[in-house]
């Protein structure tokens, strides 16, 4: 079985609005999914996630709470997951994106939970993550082979 792959995604809001990306590579080619990436050797998921915001949008994070950690598993060796959540609304700088990875916006919050293509996990956990008043999230979802959500467990 290989490794979980440690990764980090961001949500950055400002009002009643979040920043996304439509990703234009995989994994999640054509689905609007929060900035993230992989954590590397030397860094902590915190790390991560600010070095992440910079590299794919341009912006600098001022500071970042942590709202869920979850796990993505699959039949599929390719599909093992950890992933740490973060959310910020302190964040300075031109938005410059990195078009390798994909074009960002500034999506309306009722768009983003209703009428954009997203993957089937985000639709569940980024109303808990993007709303304040919520706990912490924790959950692991279970994908099948063609990467569909088959189960979920909120602990």
């Amino acid at each position: 079985m290989m490794p979980r792959i440690p990764s980090v995604l961001v949500y950055l809001r400002r009002a009643d609005e979040v920043l996304l990306m439509r990703r234009n590579k995989e994994p999640n080619l054509g689905l609007w999914v929060a900035p993230g990436g992989k954590v590397e050797v030397h860094e902590s998921p915190f790390d991560a996630a600010r070095r992440e915001i910079l590299e794919e949008t341009g912006l600098v994070v001022e500071a970042l709470t942590f709202r869920g950690f979850i796990t993505e598993v699959s039949e599929r060796e390719d599909w093992q997951w950890f992933l740490f959540v973060y959310a910020s609304v302190q964040f300075h700088g031109v938005l410059t994106p990195d078009l390798r990875e994909g074009e960002l916006a500034w999506i309306p919050l009722d768009a983003y939970f209703n009428h954009l293509s997203i993957p089937q996990a985000d639709a569940i956990f980024a109303p808990r993550v993007l709303s304040p008043e919520t706990p912490f999230f924790q959950a692991k979802f279970v994908y099948d082979l063609d990467l569909r959500l088959t189960e979920w467990v909120e602990y």
